[in-house]
């Protein structure tokens, strides 16, 4: 009689061990082996349903990493978990590593706002974030031009952020070029960088009829920080001011 013999090597899932015995009749080994893959798949979707939930009690737009679900499975198991559900479409890969869930509308799946998903990503990360020069120059009246591609600058590293079929730039920028977020003062600052030296001197004067005294001050407090050509034209609001 021929010795049973036991086999137990790691999952490549990692949740547990697989395990087999080949036992002495053919049959006996393939229907165990066809066990403990039925075993493998039943916990694979197990961990697919632990993270759909995780990641719906999220506010819409806030994405997730595998770093985030390691309570729910070994990091090789998330990953692995995390790549099938952006497979079948159940989430949506924004970047290398991060995920958000796609929301249900009346027209269909659709992804994020992606000011949502930026403003997400920078908090978690404690990172500072503008709009682009190019958008600050068109909120202001300063050019007609409407930007073509969504960018924001930030503290952070330059990567991009994948959104359906929306692309999302986000751009290292010096720490004067995200100074006053949130106000005239700082989109001023921002409009000149992507103006540039030419257009400067039409951007400040324009500048005084648009922007209140208050804001005018600001930018011209901020002076010490900004490059020469730039401080040389906010200069000129300090009359006014």
């Amino acid at each position: 009689m021929f010795p049973i013999i036991c086999v137990i090597r790691p999952q490549s899932a990692g949740f547990a061990y697989e395990w087999a015995v080949l036992s002495t009749t053919r049959g006996g080994r393939i229907a165990r082996l066809v066990r403990n893959k039925a075993i493998l798949l039943t916990d694979m979707e197990a961990l697919a349903t632990a993270v759909i939930n995780h990641v719906g009690k999220s506010p819409e737009g806030v994405p997730v990493s595998a770093k985030e679900l390691l309570h729910l499975g070994t990091r090789e198991a998330v990953d692995q978990t995390l790549s099938r559900l952006f497979r079948r479409g159940s989430l949506i890969r924004v970047g290398r590593g991060l995920y958000v869930r796609p929301i249900e509308g009346r027209f269909g799946v659709r992804p994020p706002e992606s000011a949502t998903v930026v403003q997400a990503i920078v908090e978690q990360r404690g990172e500072s974030v503008v709009p682009h020069g190019a958008a600050a120059a068109n909120e202001l009246g300063l050019t007609t031009q409407v930007p073509v591609r969504e960018v924001y600058l930030t503290s952070g590293p330059t990567r991009k952020l994948k959104l359906g079929n929306q692309t999302v730039e986000l751009r290292h920028a010096p720490a004067w070029q995200l100074a006053l977020p949130g106000r005239k003062a700082g989109a001023l600052i921002r409009a000149l960088a992507w103006l540039g030296p030419e257009q400067a001197s039409y951007a400040v004067e324009a500048a005084r009829g648009i922007l209140p005294e208050s804001e005018l001050n600001a930018v011209v407090e901020l002076r010490r920080m900004l490059p020469t050509w730039m401080a040389q034209q906010v200069s000129k609001l300090a009359a006014h001011a």
